[in-house]
């Protein structure tokens, strides 16, 4: 079982250099963490991601702020025991793009699901 430790805080010049990588992924300005939202085929699509999300967020103890609305999902990554973004937010940012890459996405951008923090 691989579990991840968060580390220091990133700095925003490395939050962006990391982010250039993760085109779907944006810097949220109200809150210091990084986003992602996503459209569904439907509502089961959409809660079937969020249940292999669920799981991979125990494998690496660290989970997701996130709301649903039909079809629709937005996910938040902070660290909060370390106050801001950390390399820990990045590696399940990088198992979410994984897991979403095995369904069909109508859209993942502007996507808002009326619980955004932005």
């Amino acid at each position: 079982m691989k579990v991840a430790t968060p580390k220091s805080l990133l700095d925003h010049h490395k939050i962006s250099d990391r982010l250039q990588d993760r085109p779907f992924w944006k810097m949220l300005t109200a809150v210091p963490a990084i986003e992602r939202r996503f459209i569904f085929q439907d509502f089961r699509a959409a809660f079937s991601f969020m249940t292999k999300v669920a799981s991979e967020a125990e494998i690496l103890n660290h989970h997701p702020e996130w709301c649903n609305s039909g079809n629709r999902v937005n996910v938040a990554l902070t660290t909060h025991s370390a106050g801001g973004i950390t390399d820990l937010d990045f590696a399940l940012a990088d198992a979410i793009d994984d897991i979403a890459a095995d369904f069909e996405l109508l859209d993942s951008l502007d996507s808002r699901c009326g619980c955004s923090q932005a």
